[in-house]
């Protein structure tokens, strides 16, 4: 027995293979395994507010001045962050800045340098 998905738009057991594209016999819906791990891959992108791809290790630039929460401190408009680390959730930014420590970033308020 094969180990094909079940068909994404009727859940089927019964997909069968046709050339480079899977087929179910149910509902009649073709579709392309690669180009959907393609499009998981794109969803992943991770942007500044410029819309630019970051990458692990980026340097960006904070555009907007962020309150610091649990402190009275600001993190200031121009403050720039090296080597950034890209992760999964809300704040999609781990980093250390000069003078706060270790800090989580929403991509939508830093621009790339």
């Amino acid at each position: 027995m094969s180990n094909l998905p079940n068909c994404p738009k009727c859940n089927s057991e019964y997909t069968y293979e046709d050339g480079i594209l899977l087929v179910c016999p149910e509902c009649a819906y073709e579709w392309n395994p690669e180009a959907e791990k393609e499009a998981d891959e794109d969803s992943k992108v991770i942007r500044d507010a410029n819309g630019n791809v970051l990458q692990d290790g980026d340097s960006v630039t904070v555009i907007k001045d962020l309150k610091v929460k649990g402190s009275s401190s600001v993190l200031k408009i121009g403050t720039k962050v090296k080597n950034i680390r890209l992760v999964d959730g809300d704040h999609n930014i781990d980093c250390k800045i000069d003078g706060f420590g270790a800090m989580k970033l929403k991509s939508e308020f830093v621009k790339k340098i």
